[in-house]
């Protein structure tokens, strides 16, 4: 089973021997949308690769606060996943699949014996978990210093559909933003009060896109 490698280039470069290793015990999976992937606690027992669909990576706070790190999306990998085999720890985070998501795992000991022989694996790992690791900070740098209404904005715009309507409810837009829902609301409605915005229950409108548009690149 190999045709999924052509799935991802830079994997599809690699010579035939190397591409043997990562293909000997990989094994196609469908993950129903709302499965959880992986959870803290739990060791990561093997490498996913994801062929579509999406899987949304989220943590926790003690207070019960979450905020959304990353997705990943087809012809992506983990990073969270990727550094918990590296260093052999217990995953810190949660990753729930959006949509119906087909992937390929490839077990711990075969990633692990691929990093080890396998040079061109080695530089494709570490070259997605580079680029993962600035998505991240990214959003670190978003939360510690951009004010939030902007961020708002910018999310509303990025989830709204072609009439500028968003189902969405006030909590997914906390957890996405790293905030509270009592927050939220409160950004929500000032918006509406400026007339970006038009809100009903359960779904959001957009009524001034150039003035929202306006705000987010403040």
């Amino acid at each position: 089973m190999t045709d999924w490698i052509d799935r991802f280039p830079d994997l599809a470069a690699l010579p035939d021997a190397d591409r043997a290793i990562l293909s000997e015990n990989a094994q196609r999976v469908t993950l129903p949308a709302g499965t959880t992937v992986f959870a803290p606690g739990h060791a990561a027992e093997s490498f996913l690769l994801v062929l579509d669909g999406t899987v949304r990576v989220q943590q926790t706070s003690a207070s019960g606060r979450e905020i959304v790190l990353y997705r990943v999306s087809g012809g992506e990998t983990c990073i969270m996943t990727t550094a918990c085999l590296l260093s052999d720890e217990m995953y810190s985070a949660e990753g729930v699949t959006e949509s119906v998501v087909h992937a390929v795992a490839v077990p711990k000991g075969t990633f692990e014996e691929a990093l080890a022989r396998s040079a061109g694996f080695r530089r494709v790992v570490f070259a997605e978990y580079s680029h993962r690791i600035s998505d991240v900070m990214h959003v670190v740098e978003e939360v510690a210093f951009e004010r939030l209404d902007k961020r708002l904005a910018q999310r509303l715009l990025a989830l709204a559909s072609r009439d500028g309507t968003l189902t969405v409810t006030h909590q997914d837009l906390a957890t996405e933003l790293g905030t509270a829902r009592e927050v939220v609301g409160r950004q929500l409605k000032e918006l509406q009060r400026r007339g970006f915005v038009s809100l009903a229950r359960g779904s959001i409108s957009i009524m001034d896109r150039d003035g929202l548009e306006a705000l987010a690149t403040l």
